[in-house]
């Protein structure tokens, strides 16, 4: 299972080595609920000292975070060089630490953070998006929250077969591994271009 799991970060990592090049100027037509995920946390009160990006690509949703949270700490961990190198130019690395490494229970001290986001990039954790889970409760300190967006769930089997060729699972797996962990503060499922997919905004409590 291992061996599978760093297998696929390798393929992760020459899919965006290309990607990189244009992402920003693509991702905004699909990625849907990027910015509205940190909104609800801060509708929801949440005032975090420490924040996690988990898969922070080119940095856009770092930037927003400093922004929004002004008096934070933040750290970003993505797998990819070639967009941690695009996130670089985006960001004050005076107040955002970046990151490139698998995303592990050894990866952070346990209990060091209070916020971990993760921005569609469980449903390309495969495997290992189970365990993604599971470390970030590890990582948060009691009281902490994880905030989720993701690709959810589609019932065009075609769209799912072409997410699947761009490495992203669509089985509406999410939630319920999410909810095994962590308590609900705001959970959502939302529909993309008349139904064609569904994303998710989940925001927990850990216990």
């Amino acid at each position: 299972m291992m061996t599978d799991y760093y297998q696929s970060g390798d393929i992760l990592k020459q899919y965006y080595k290309f990607h990189s090049l244009f992402y920003d100027s693509t991702r905004w037509s699909f990625l849907f609920g990027r910015y509205k995920i940190i909104q609800r946390c801060l509708k929801s009160g949440i005032q975090p000292d420490s924040i996690l990006e988990v898969g922070c690509g080119t940095g856009k949703n770092l930037k927003v975070l400093t922004r929004d949270f002004p008096d934070s700490q933040i750290t970003g961990i993505d797998i990819s060089s070639a967009m941690l190198t695009k996130a670089r130019n985006k960001v004050e690395l005076s107040r955002v630490t970046l990151k490139e490494d698998y995303y592990e229970s050894e990866t952070f001290d346990q209990r060091t953070f209070d916020l971990i986001l993760f921005s569609y990039s469980l449903s390309m954790m495969n495997p290992g998006w189970d365990r993604a889970i599971a470390n970030a409760c590890e990582h948060l300190k009691p009281g902490g929250h994880i905030a989720v967006v993701d690709f959810f769930d589609s019932n065009f089997s075609w769209f799912k077969r072409w997410m699947g060729v761009n490495h992203v699972r669509m089985d509406g797996h999410l939630k319920g591994e999410l909810r095994k962990y962590f308590d609900p503060v705001d959970d959502q499922v939302k529909k993309a271009y008349l139904g064609v997919w569904d994303y998710l905004l989940f925001i927990g409590k850990k216990s």
